[in-house]
C-alpha cells in the first residue's frame, strides 16, 4: 500500500538487512584471508576534461583518466608478509606487486559481491612503525592498482 502524501513511494529499506563491516573481508591473491585488516577501501578517482561546444551555453565533460587506489588499516599481531616484502623493496629498490580480492557477503541471501584488484603496488605513505600509548598497534597501507578492478560477482536481491 502506497503511503498517501509521500513523495518516495518505494518501500523502506529493511534495516535488519543493512550490511556492515562484519559482512566483508579482504583476501590476498592466493585466497588467504587477511584477518588482521581492520578496514579496507577501494576507490576510483575519475578525471574529466571539460569543454564547451560552440553555440552551446552548457559545459560538458569527458573522462580522460582514472586512478584506482586501495587503502587498508592493519591491526598488527605479527609482521605480515606484506610488511616483510615492502621492507625488502625499500632496501633493493624493487617494490613487490600484489593482487587482492575484496568480498562482501549478504548473510540474508548468501550472495557475494567480489572485486579483484590486480597489480597493486605500494603508493604514498605506509606506516613502518606507528605506536601510541594505550592504543592498538596499527599499520596503514596505501596501494595504486595498475589494472582496472574486476567485478566478479554482485549482491542481487532475490526479493
Amino acid at each position: 500500500m502506497a503511503n498517501i502524501g509521500a513523495v518516495n513511494e518505494s518501500p523502506a529499506v529493511d534495516v535488519r538487512k543493512v550490511l556492515s563491516g562484519k559482512d566483508g573481508c579482504l583476501y590476498d591473491g592466493d585466497g588467504n584471508m587477511l584477518a588482521t585488516m581492520e578496514s579496507f577501501t577501494g576507490q576510483a578517482n575519475i578525471t574529466n576534461a571539460n569543454f564547451q561546444p560552440l553555440g552551446s551555453a552548457m559545459e560538458r565533460s569527458s573522462m580522460t583518466s582514472y586512478r584506482v587506489t586501495l587503502t587498508m588499516s592493519e591491526i598488527v599481531v605479527y609482521d605480515s608478509e606484506f610488511f616483510t616484502m615492502v621492507m625488502k623493496g625499500l632496501k633493493t629498490g624493487i617494490m613487490p606487486v600484489f593482487n587482492f580480492r575484496g568480498m562482501i557477503r549478504s548473510p540474508y541471501n548468501g550472495k557475494k559481491e567480489q572485486v579483484v584488484y590486480r597489480d597493486c603496488v605500494p603508493d604514498g605513505s605506509i606506516d613502518i612503525q606507528n605506536m601510541s600509548t594505550g592504543e592498538l598497534y596499527k599499520r596503514s597501507w596505501s596501494f595504486i592498482c595498475n589494472n582496472p578492478p574486476e567485478l566478479m560477482s554482485t549482491i542481487k536481491s532475490t526479493e
